[in-house]
């Protein structure tokens, strides 16, 4: 059961937080929460703008506690001075995003993934044929499909190998099914081990012990195939660094394989739900928007001829119009409805002293549908992205919608997330249809901010 909030579940926080605004205007403080310090809610794009553009190189975001604790007591043996990059701040953090962000952010390491990244898709489309029922929909787990697919991918990317996610016959018990679970478990129970009384802080409650045994199963599945990956590196004859994969680049550089392990489990932990909940939000924003999404259908076939060709950077470039409309699903439904900052020094904000140690946060979900920020904001445009295009040139204030955040503390997986995302929506809506004929889904807050209920897409195959 997820904890309450004055009248609100939490997992209306999305409304809680257009509340606020409502309410209290540019700038509230969210006190009292037990355990927790009070949260100052930003809804003003330059204020932010103006947070972010004087912050470090060592940005605070704030922590999540269980996290915290899990990385620096509970498994110190085995993170020590490798902390990762999730949960973790200031110079551990610096150190450690230098040693991984070359090879993850360099656009030749990314392009080496449209091709497996393509295959798994299309495999993932071909058991979407296959799971239909006799009115053509999809079943009502759907979004657990599509867990699959994008651990599958992130598999290939974060741990160099196929983890067979896709399998028909998948067990519930396999290890595939069993990391999907432990990430939907260690992430959508933050709400709860954070916003509750924390006893955990003081006693292993039931919570804590199963969040605990879920990261624990994240850090073996990840050395087992760091592990692998370091054998066969070992074989391998490379004649230039290009020939490597992301992995084997990391474990070519770093002395310590557990660099690569504890990459790997952040990509993993946090990239599967947050990837799966925007294919989600997207799919139904596209099967409901048929006109949107007839639009993107002209496109691809215009840059995809032959529905079988293979993607490629250049064709990727050309798809103006499918990345406007993510951008725009992003702006008015943010899988991630937030982002923040502990403050570093004291700041004048919104015409308050603020001082140092504060947290604040940046209501993305908000701020990307204010009409001061946004024109239009109600409007759904995809176009309002397109520089010059039909209906282009709206304008939309750059601080508004961040789903990614910015600066030194910007998502790093975020090209690799980027690129499963069009990959799927280019190969699946060039070749079918995709309708929704149920009531229609409100949105909710797990730990992301996805459709609440069963993804019963109805899947056509479109005329050649």
């Amino acid at each position: 059961m997820l904890p309450f909030i004055g009248q609100y579940d939490i997992s209306d926080f999305g409304k809680l937080t257009k509340d606020f605004n409502e309410r209290y205007g540019r700038i509230c403080k969210f006190s009292k929460l037990v355990g927790r310090p009070d949260l100052l809610f930003i809804f003003d794009a330059d204020e932010i703008e103006k947070i972010y553009r004087q912050e470090g190189d060592t940005p605070y975001r704030p922590s999540v506690p269980c996290l915290v604790k899990y990385k620096s007591v509970v498994r110190h043996d085995f993170f020590g001075d490798l902390p990762g990059v999730v949960g973790v701040h200031g110079e551990p953090w610096r150190q450690f995003r230098t040693r991984v962000q070359k090879p993850i952010l360099q656009l030749q390491t990314v392009r080496k993934y449209i091709e497996p990244i393509e295959n798994t898709t299309n495999y993932f489309i071909q058991r979407m044929l296959e799971m239909k029922d006799e009115n053509d929909e999809m079943p009502a787990d759907f979004d657990n499909e599509i867990h699959k697919w994008s651990l599958e991918c992130i598999g290939r990317v974060a741990l160099d190998v196929r983890l067979g996610c896709l399998d028909p016959n998948l067990a519930v018990n396999s290890e595939p099914q069993k990391i999907i679970n432990a990430a939907k478990y260690a992430l959508r129970n933050v709400a709860i081990l954070e916003l509750k009384f924390p006893f955990w802080r003081y006693i292993p409650t039931p919570l804590w012990t199963k969040y605990v045994n879920n990261m624990d199963y994240f850090v073996e599945v990840c050395m087992k195939y760091i592990n692998q990956a370091m054998e066969r590196l070992k074989t391998k004859d490379v004649k230039d660094e290009t020939e490597l994969s992301l992995i084997e680049r990391i474990l070519a550089s770093e002395p310590n394989p557990r660099t690569a392990a504890i990459l790997a489990l952040d990509l993993i932990l946090v990239g599967i739900d947050t990837i799966s909940m925007a294919i989600c939000s997207i799919l139904y924003q596209l099967a409901t928007r048929p006109a949107e999404q007839e639009k993107l259908h002209s496109e691809l076939a215009r840059i995809l001829p032959d529905p079988n060709t293979p993607l490629t950077t250049k064709l990727l470039d050309q798809m103006v119009y499918l990345k406007a409309f993510v951008k725009e699903v992003f702006r008015m439904y943010s899988t991630v409805i937030g982002n923040g900052r502990t403050l570093q020094t004291d700041m004048i904000i919104c015409g308050y002293h603020i001082p140092k140690g504060i947290q604040v946060i940046f209501p993305t979900l908000v701020t990307g549908q204010m009409e001061e920020f946004v024109s239009n904001s109600d409007t759904f445009m995809p176009e309002r992205w397109m520089k010059r295009q039909e209906g282009g040139n709206h304008f939309i204030h750059p601080f508004a919608s961040l789903p990614y955040g910015h600066g030194a503390r910007v998502c790093l997986g975020r090209r690799f997330a980027d690129l499963e995302i069009q990959i799927l929506l280019a190969k699946l809506i060039r070749s079918y249809k995709l309708e929704y004929h149920h009531e229609p889904l409100d949105y909710k807050v797990t730990f992301m901010y996805a459709p609440d209920g069963d993804l019963k897409f109805k899947m056509n195959k479109r005329p050649e």
